[in-house]
Protein backbone atom coordinates (compact mmCIF):
# COMPACT_ATOMS: atom_id res chain seq x y z
CA UNK A 1 0.00 0.00 0.00
CA UNK A 2 1.08 3.59 -0.58
CA UNK A 3 0.47 6.70 1.48
CA UNK A 4 -1.99 7.80 -1.22
CA UNK A 5 -4.02 4.59 -1.24
CA UNK A 6 -7.68 4.97 -0.33
CA UNK A 7 -10.19 2.86 1.51
CA UNK A 8 -12.94 1.90 -0.92
CA UNK A 9 -16.13 -0.04 -0.25
CA UNK A 10 -17.86 -1.74 -3.19
CA UNK A 11 -21.24 -3.44 -2.80
CA UNK A 12 -22.18 -6.21 -5.18
CA UNK A 13 -18.45 -6.82 -5.57
CA UNK A 14 -18.56 -10.56 -6.25
CA UNK A 15 -19.49 -10.36 -9.94
CA UNK A 16 -20.31 -8.17 -12.91
CA UNK A 17 -19.84 -4.41 -12.66
CA UNK A 18 -19.00 -4.59 -8.95
CA UNK A 19 -16.21 -7.06 -9.65
CA UNK A 20 -14.80 -4.80 -12.39
CA UNK A 21 -15.02 -1.76 -10.08
CA UNK A 22 -13.09 -3.58 -7.35
CA UNK A 23 -10.38 -4.45 -9.86
CA UNK A 24 -10.20 -0.84 -11.09
CA UNK A 25 -9.52 0.52 -7.61
CA UNK A 26 -7.07 -2.30 -6.87
CA UNK A 27 -5.09 -1.35 -9.98
CA UNK A 28 -3.94 1.80 -8.21
CA UNK A 29 -3.21 0.09 -4.90
CA UNK A 30 -6.35 0.96 -2.94
CA UNK A 31 -7.67 -1.04 -0.01
CA UNK A 32 -10.95 -2.49 -1.24
CA UNK A 33 -13.71 -3.84 1.00
CA UNK A 34 -15.80 -6.32 -0.95
CA UNK A 35 -19.45 -6.52 0.10
CA UNK A 36 -21.80 -9.13 -1.40
CA UNK A 37 -23.64 -12.35 -0.62
CA UNK A 38 -21.73 -14.78 -2.84
CA UNK A 39 -18.98 -16.64 -0.98
CA UNK A 40 -17.27 -18.13 -4.04
CA UNK A 41 -17.47 -14.86 -5.94
CA UNK A 42 -16.15 -12.85 -2.99
CA UNK A 43 -13.18 -15.17 -2.51
CA UNK A 44 -12.26 -14.87 -6.18
CA UNK A 45 -12.76 -11.08 -6.10
CA UNK A 46 -10.35 -10.86 -3.16
CA UNK A 47 -7.76 -12.78 -5.18
CA UNK A 48 -8.27 -10.31 -8.06
CA UNK A 49 -7.67 -7.34 -5.78
CA UNK A 50 -4.53 -8.81 -4.22
CA UNK A 51 -3.12 -9.86 -7.57
CA UNK A 52 -3.57 -6.34 -8.93
CA UNK A 53 -1.74 -4.64 -6.09
CA UNK A 54 -4.59 -3.76 -3.75
CA UNK A 55 -5.56 -5.08 -0.35
CA UNK A 56 -8.87 -6.90 -0.01
CA UNK A 57 -11.31 -7.26 2.85
CA UNK A 58 -14.16 -9.72 2.33
CA UNK A 59 -17.40 -8.79 4.10
CA UNK A 60 -20.33 -11.12 3.33
CA UNK A 61 -23.54 -9.10 3.62
CA UNK A 62 -27.03 -8.74 2.21
CA UNK A 63 -27.41 -5.01 1.54
CA UNK A 64 -31.16 -5.22 2.14
CA UNK A 65 -30.35 -5.72 5.84
CA UNK A 66 -29.58 -2.23 7.16
CA UNK A 67 -28.16 -3.48 10.45
CA UNK A 68 -25.79 -5.82 8.64
CA UNK A 69 -24.65 -2.97 6.37
CA UNK A 70 -23.98 -0.75 9.42
CA UNK A 71 -21.94 -3.56 10.96
CA UNK A 72 -20.05 -4.02 7.68
CA UNK A 73 -19.12 -0.33 7.60
CA UNK A 74 -17.91 -0.50 11.18
CA UNK A 75 -15.80 -3.55 10.34
CA UNK A 76 -14.21 -1.77 7.38
CA UNK A 77 -13.37 1.25 9.53
CA UNK A 78 -11.86 -0.97 12.22
CA UNK A 79 -9.72 -3.10 9.89
CA UNK A 80 -8.87 -0.69 7.07
CA UNK A 81 -9.37 2.75 8.59
CA UNK A 82 -11.58 5.70 7.54
CA UNK A 83 -13.69 5.03 4.45
CA UNK A 84 -12.83 7.41 1.62
CA UNK A 85 -15.13 6.08 -1.13
CA UNK A 86 -18.32 4.04 -0.91
CA UNK A 87 -19.70 2.62 -4.17
CA UNK A 88 -23.32 1.41 -4.12
CA UNK A 89 -23.72 -1.13 -6.90
CA UNK A 90 -25.51 -4.25 -5.60
CA UNK A 91 -28.82 -5.14 -7.23
CA UNK A 92 -31.14 -7.94 -8.22
CA UNK A 93 -34.09 -8.05 -10.58
CA UNK A 94 -36.76 -10.13 -12.31
CA UNK A 95 -37.20 -10.27 -16.08
CA UNK A 96 -40.95 -10.53 -16.66
CA UNK A 97 -44.02 -8.45 -17.47
CA UNK A 98 -45.18 -6.57 -14.38
CA UNK A 99 -48.33 -8.71 -14.03
CA UNK A 100 -46.16 -11.85 -13.81
CA UNK A 101 -43.97 -10.62 -10.92
CA UNK A 102 -45.19 -11.77 -7.50
CA UNK A 103 -45.53 -9.14 -4.74
CA UNK A 104 -42.78 -10.69 -2.63
CA UNK A 105 -40.45 -10.76 -5.66
CA UNK A 106 -41.11 -7.11 -6.41
CA UNK A 107 -40.49 -6.22 -2.78
CA UNK A 108 -37.22 -8.17 -2.77
CA UNK A 109 -35.94 -6.33 -5.86
CA UNK A 110 -36.86 -3.01 -4.25
CA UNK A 111 -35.22 -3.88 -0.92
CA UNK A 112 -31.93 -4.87 -2.56
CA UNK A 113 -31.72 -2.50 -5.52
CA UNK A 114 -33.19 0.64 -3.94
CA UNK A 115 -33.01 0.24 -0.18
CA UNK A 116 -29.58 -1.37 -0.51
CA UNK A 117 -28.32 1.97 -1.84
CA UNK A 118 -30.13 3.80 0.96
CA UNK A 119 -28.63 1.50 3.58
CA UNK A 120 -25.13 1.80 2.13
CA UNK A 121 -25.28 5.58 1.91
CA UNK A 122 -26.62 5.92 5.46
CA UNK A 123 -23.80 3.72 6.76
CA UNK A 124 -21.19 5.67 4.80
CA UNK A 125 -22.49 9.08 5.90
CA UNK A 126 -22.53 8.00 9.53
CA UNK A 127 -18.73 7.79 9.32
CA UNK A 128 -18.02 10.46 6.70
CA UNK A 129 -20.06 13.39 8.02
CA UNK A 130 -18.24 13.80 11.36
CA UNK A 131 -14.93 13.88 9.41
CA UNK A 132 -16.46 16.18 6.76
CA UNK A 133 -14.91 14.24 3.91
CA UNK A 134 -15.68 11.23 1.71
CA UNK A 135 -17.49 10.31 -1.48
CA UNK A 136 -20.48 8.08 -2.21
CA UNK A 137 -20.95 6.92 -5.81
CA UNK A 138 -24.35 5.59 -6.84
CA UNK A 139 -24.13 3.19 -9.78
CA UNK A 140 -27.16 4.10 -11.86
CA UNK A 141 -28.47 3.39 -15.32
CA UNK A 142 -30.12 5.03 -18.27
CA UNK A 143 -33.15 3.21 -16.84
CA UNK A 144 -33.10 5.62 -13.90
CA UNK A 145 -34.78 8.06 -16.30
CA UNK A 146 -36.29 5.81 -18.97
CA UNK A 147 -38.43 2.83 -18.03
CA UNK A 148 -38.53 -0.14 -20.40
CA UNK A 149 -40.79 -3.19 -20.61
CA UNK A 150 -39.94 -6.43 -18.79
CA UNK A 151 -37.87 -4.58 -16.17
CA UNK A 152 -40.50 -2.73 -14.13
CA UNK A 153 -39.04 -3.70 -10.74
CA UNK A 154 -35.50 -2.68 -11.70
CA UNK A 155 -36.59 0.54 -13.44
CA UNK A 156 -38.75 1.49 -10.47
CA UNK A 157 -35.82 1.00 -8.10
CA UNK A 158 -33.41 2.98 -10.28
CA UNK A 159 -35.94 5.84 -10.62
CA UNK A 160 -36.29 5.82 -6.83
CA UNK A 161 -32.51 5.99 -6.39
CA UNK A 162 -32.35 8.96 -8.72
CA UNK A 163 -34.90 11.02 -6.79
CA UNK A 164 -33.65 10.03 -3.35
CA UNK A 165 -30.02 10.76 -4.28
CA UNK A 166 -30.96 14.25 -5.46
CA UNK A 167 -32.58 14.90 -2.08
CA UNK A 168 -29.47 13.75 -0.23
CA UNK A 169 -27.24 15.88 -2.44
CA UNK A 170 -29.36 18.97 -1.77
CA UNK A 171 -29.18 18.35 1.98
CA UNK A 172 -25.38 18.03 1.85
CA UNK A 173 -25.16 21.28 -0.12
CA UNK A 174 -27.40 22.99 2.45
CA UNK A 175 -25.06 22.08 5.29
CA UNK A 176 -21.98 23.05 3.22
CA UNK A 177 -20.60 19.57 3.70
CA UNK A 178 -17.47 18.43 1.93
CA UNK A 179 -18.93 14.93 1.71
CA UNK A 180 -19.98 14.32 -1.89
CA UNK A 181 -22.56 12.11 -3.58
CA UNK A 182 -22.56 11.55 -7.32
CA UNK A 183 -24.29 9.15 -9.70
CA UNK A 184 -23.07 7.31 -12.79
CA UNK A 185 -25.72 6.42 -15.37
CA UNK A 186 -24.65 3.32 -17.29
CA UNK A 187 -25.59 1.73 -20.61
CA UNK A 188 -26.26 -1.97 -21.32
CA UNK A 189 -23.35 -4.07 -20.06
CA UNK A 190 -21.96 -7.55 -20.61
CA UNK A 191 -22.41 -8.97 -17.11
CA UNK A 192 -23.41 -12.42 -15.75
CA UNK A 193 -26.82 -11.18 -14.59
CA UNK A 194 -28.48 -12.28 -17.83
CA UNK A 195 -27.53 -15.90 -17.13
CA UNK A 196 -28.61 -16.02 -13.49
CA UNK A 197 -31.45 -13.52 -13.19
CA UNK A 198 -34.90 -14.80 -12.30
CA UNK A 199 -36.78 -14.75 -15.59
CA UNK A 200 -40.19 -15.71 -16.91
CA UNK A 201 -39.38 -14.86 -20.50
CA UNK A 202 -39.81 -17.60 -23.13
CA UNK A 203 -36.30 -16.91 -24.47
CA UNK A 204 -33.02 -16.18 -22.72
CA UNK A 205 -32.55 -12.61 -21.53
CA UNK A 206 -30.01 -10.22 -23.01
CA UNK A 207 -29.06 -6.54 -22.65
CA UNK A 208 -30.44 -4.13 -25.23
CA UNK A 209 -27.65 -3.43 -27.75
CA UNK A 210 -25.27 -1.64 -27.96
CA UNK A 211 -23.47 -3.55 -25.22
CA UNK A 212 -20.35 -2.43 -23.35
CA UNK A 213 -17.84 -4.34 -21.27
CA UNK A 214 -18.06 -3.88 -17.48
CA UNK A 215 -14.59 -2.29 -17.47
CA UNK A 216 -16.14 0.71 -19.23
CA UNK A 217 -18.42 1.17 -16.25
CA UNK A 218 -15.60 0.56 -13.77
CA UNK A 219 -13.41 3.28 -15.28
CA UNK A 220 -16.32 5.72 -15.20
CA UNK A 221 -17.10 4.94 -11.56
CA UNK A 222 -13.47 5.39 -10.54
CA UNK A 223 -13.33 8.72 -12.41
CA UNK A 224 -16.55 9.88 -10.74
CA UNK A 225 -15.17 8.91 -7.32
CA UNK A 226 -12.13 11.10 -8.00
CA UNK A 227 -14.24 13.97 -9.41
CA UNK A 228 -17.41 13.90 -7.28
CA UNK A 229 -18.46 17.53 -7.56
CA UNK A 230 -20.49 16.68 -10.67
CA UNK A 231 -24.00 15.56 -9.77
CA UNK A 232 -23.92 12.72 -12.31
CA UNK A 233 -22.13 11.21 -15.30
CA UNK A 234 -23.62 9.69 -18.45
CA UNK A 235 -21.66 6.74 -19.83
CA UNK A 236 -21.94 5.63 -23.45
CA UNK A 237 -23.50 7.11 -26.54
CA UNK A 238 -26.61 4.97 -26.07
CA UNK A 239 -27.17 6.43 -22.60
CA UNK A 240 -26.77 9.96 -23.91
CA UNK A 241 -29.12 9.33 -26.85
CA UNK A 242 -31.73 7.63 -24.67
CA UNK A 243 -31.81 10.30 -21.99
CA UNK A 244 -31.89 13.19 -24.44
CA UNK A 245 -34.61 11.54 -26.53
CA UNK A 246 -36.61 10.86 -23.38
CA UNK A 247 -36.32 14.53 -22.37
CA UNK A 248 -37.66 15.64 -25.75
CA UNK A 249 -40.13 12.96 -26.86
CA UNK A 250 -40.95 10.46 -24.09
CA UNK A 251 -44.27 9.52 -25.65
CA UNK A 252 -42.60 8.43 -28.87
CA UNK A 253 -40.17 6.32 -26.86
CA UNK A 254 -43.11 4.66 -25.07
CA UNK A 255 -44.52 3.55 -28.41
CA UNK A 256 -41.15 2.53 -29.82
CA UNK A 257 -40.31 0.43 -26.76
CA UNK A 258 -43.79 -1.06 -26.79
CA UNK A 259 -43.01 -2.37 -30.28
CA UNK A 260 -39.36 -3.39 -29.82
CA UNK A 261 -38.67 -3.75 -26.11
CA UNK A 262 -39.78 -7.37 -25.79
CA UNK A 263 -37.79 -8.82 -28.67
CA UNK A 264 -34.66 -6.70 -28.11
CA UNK A 265 -34.22 -8.13 -24.60
CA UNK A 266 -34.39 -11.78 -25.64
CA UNK A 267 -32.02 -14.09 -27.47
CA UNK A 268 -33.09 -16.75 -29.92
CA UNK A 269 -32.43 -19.63 -27.48
CA UNK A 270 -35.21 -20.78 -25.15
CA UNK A 271 -34.90 -20.01 -21.46
CA UNK A 272 -32.95 -22.58 -19.44
CA UNK A 273 -35.41 -23.60 -16.75
CA UNK A 274 -32.59 -25.18 -14.71
CA UNK A 275 -30.45 -22.02 -14.61
CA UNK A 276 -29.74 -20.66 -11.10
CA UNK A 277 -31.56 -17.54 -9.97
CA UNK A 278 -30.03 -15.05 -7.55
CA UNK A 279 -33.10 -13.26 -6.26
CA UNK A 280 -33.28 -15.07 -2.91
CA UNK A 281 -29.93 -16.88 -2.78
CA UNK A 282 -26.62 -15.95 -4.43
CA UNK A 283 -25.84 -18.02 -7.51
CA UNK A 284 -22.14 -17.58 -6.70
CA UNK A 285 -22.53 -18.51 -3.06
CA UNK A 286 -20.41 -20.97 -1.12
CA UNK A 287 -20.17 -24.09 -3.24
CA UNK A 288 -21.40 -22.15 -6.26
CA UNK A 289 -19.50 -21.08 -9.33
CA UNK A 290 -17.49 -17.87 -9.55
CA UNK A 291 -18.67 -16.13 -12.72
CA UNK A 292 -16.33 -13.13 -12.75
CA UNK A 293 -17.12 -9.78 -14.31
CA UNK A 294 -18.10 -10.72 -17.86
CA UNK A 295 -21.27 -12.28 -19.18
CA UNK A 296 -21.96 -14.17 -22.41
CA UNK A 297 -21.59 -11.26 -24.84
CA UNK A 298 -17.84 -10.74 -25.20
CA UNK A 299 -18.11 -10.99 -28.98
CA UNK A 300 -20.59 -8.07 -29.07
CA UNK A 301 -19.37 -5.82 -26.26
CA UNK A 302 -17.40 -2.62 -26.83
CA UNK A 303 -14.33 -2.02 -24.68
CA UNK A 304 -14.18 1.76 -25.16
CA UNK A 305 -16.67 4.59 -25.04
CA UNK A 306 -16.71 8.33 -25.74
CA UNK A 307 -17.92 8.88 -22.18
CA UNK A 308 -15.37 11.53 -21.12
CA UNK A 309 -16.49 14.03 -23.76
CA UNK A 310 -20.19 13.38 -23.26
CA UNK A 311 -19.80 13.40 -19.48
CA UNK A 312 -18.09 16.76 -19.38
CA UNK A 313 -20.48 18.38 -21.86
CA UNK A 314 -23.74 16.84 -20.57
CA UNK A 315 -25.32 20.13 -19.41
CA UNK A 316 -24.77 21.77 -22.79
CA UNK A 317 -26.10 18.71 -24.60
CA UNK A 318 -29.22 18.68 -22.44
CA UNK A 319 -29.93 22.36 -23.08
CA UNK A 320 -29.37 21.87 -26.81
CA UNK A 321 -31.72 18.89 -26.93
CA UNK A 322 -34.44 20.69 -24.97
CA UNK A 323 -34.04 23.76 -27.17
CA UNK A 324 -34.28 21.62 -30.28
CA UNK A 325 -37.39 19.96 -28.93
CA UNK A 326 -38.98 23.30 -28.08
CA UNK A 327 -38.16 24.66 -31.54
CA UNK A 328 -39.66 21.58 -33.11
CA UNK A 329 -42.83 21.95 -31.08
CA UNK A 330 -43.18 25.62 -32.03
CA UNK A 331 -42.54 24.88 -35.70
CA UNK A 332 -45.12 22.10 -35.70
CA UNK A 333 -47.68 24.36 -34.03
CA UNK A 334 -47.09 27.12 -36.60
CA UNK A 335 -47.39 24.61 -39.42
CA UNK A 336 -50.71 23.35 -38.08
CA UNK A 337 -51.94 26.93 -37.64
CA UNK A 338 -50.92 27.83 -41.20
CA UNK A 339 -52.63 24.78 -42.60
CA UNK A 340 -55.77 25.72 -40.71
CA UNK A 341 -55.79 29.20 -42.26
CA UNK A 342 -55.32 27.94 -45.81
CA UNK A 343 -57.22 24.69 -45.57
Amino acid sequence: MTDKSKVVVVTGASAGVGRAIARAFADRGDRVALLARGGSGLAAAAEDVSRRGGEALVVPVDVADHKAVDEAAAQVEEEFGPIDIWVNNAFTTVFAPFTEIAPDEFRRVTEVTYLGFVNGTRAALRHMLPRDRGTVVQVGSALAYRGIPLQSAYCGAKHAIQGWNESVRCELLHRHSRVRVTMVQLPALNTPQFDWVLTRLPRRAQPVPPIYQPEVAARAVRYAADHPRRREYWVGGSTVATLLANAVAPGLLDRYLGRTGFSSQQRSEPTDTDAPGNLWLPADGTGGQDVGAHGSFDDQAARRVVQPWFGRHRPALTVAALAAGACGTVAAARLRKGCGRHG
